[in-house]
C-alpha cells in the first residue's frame, strides 16, 4: 500500500471487506487506515460504518444500491465523514441516489475489473452522469493501467484501480505514477 500511495496522486482508497469476518477486516482496516492517512489521501471503509468509526477513517462507501440505506447514512454521518455509494445500476436509480446527496457515486463493482478494459456500462453510466450531474463520480477503470484513458474520456472527476495497481505489489509504485501520467496527458490534451 506505501508503495502506491508514493507513486503519485491519490485521492482516496476505499477497504472492501471482500473475503474477511467483520474482526479480521477491522485488523486489516485499523494497519491500512493510518498509512492511507499519512499518504494525504481518505480512507474510506465498504459497508461496515461500525468498523470506519472504531478505526477512524475519514468516510464509507454503500455498495448494495440501497436507496433507504444511503438516506439513513447520509443522515447520519454527513458531513462529519464522507459518505460514497454505489450499485445502482440504472439511470433512474442512479439520479435517485444522487438525490440522497452522497459525496460521491461509484460505477462499477469492487473486484469487477475483470477485463483489461473497463466494463463498457460503467462507462456508459459515468460519462452521462458527469454531463448532466455536479455530484462528482468515480468510474472503475480496467484491470490494464492503460484503461485509465478510456475512464477519464468519460469527464469523471476520479478513477478507481484495483488489480492495475494490486495485482502486482511489487510494481504498485510505478502503476500509480503511470495512472497520474496518462490523466496529466489527457488533461493536456483536452485543455489544448
Amino acid at each position: 500500500m506505501r508503495a502506491a500511495l508514493a507513486g503519485g496522486d491519490v485521492a482516496s482508497v476505499i477497504i472492501d471487506p471482500v473475503g474477511r469476518d467483520s474482526a479480521s477486516f477491522q485488523l486489516f482496516a485499523e494497519g491500512l487506515v493510518p498509512v492511507i492517512q499519512a499518504a494525504g489521501a481518505a480512507a474510506i471503509i465498504a459497508d461496515d460504518s461500525r468498523c470506519a468509526g472504531r478505526v477512524g477513517a475519514d468516510g464509507i462507501h454503500l455498495s448494495a444500491g440501497d436507496l433507504r440505506a444511503l438516506d439513513e447514512a447520509v443522515g447520519r454521518y454527513s458531513p462529519k465523514l464522507i459518505v460514497g455509494a454505489s450499485g445502482f445500476e440504472t439511470r433512474h436509480d442512479a439520479l435517485e441516489a444522487g438525490e440522497r446527496l452522497p459525496d460521491y457515486m461509484f460505477f462499477g463493482r469492487f473486484g469487477g475489473d475483470v477485463a483489461d478494459m473497463p466494463h463498457e456500462k460503467n462507462l456508459e453510466m459515468a460519462e452521462w452522469w458527469a454531463e448532466i450531474v455536479e455530484l462528482p463520480c468515480i468510474v472503475m477503470a480496467g484491470r490494464s493501467v492503460e484503461s485509465v484513458g478510456v475512464a477519464a474520456d468519460t469527464g469523471v472527476e476520479f478513477i478507481a484501480l484495483s488489480g492495475a495497481v494490486f495485482d502486482k505489489p511489487q510494481e504498485a509504485g510505478a502503476m500509480v505514477a503511470r495512472a497520474n501520467a496518462i490523466i496529466d496527458s489527457w488533461m493536456e490534451s483536452e485543455a489544448a
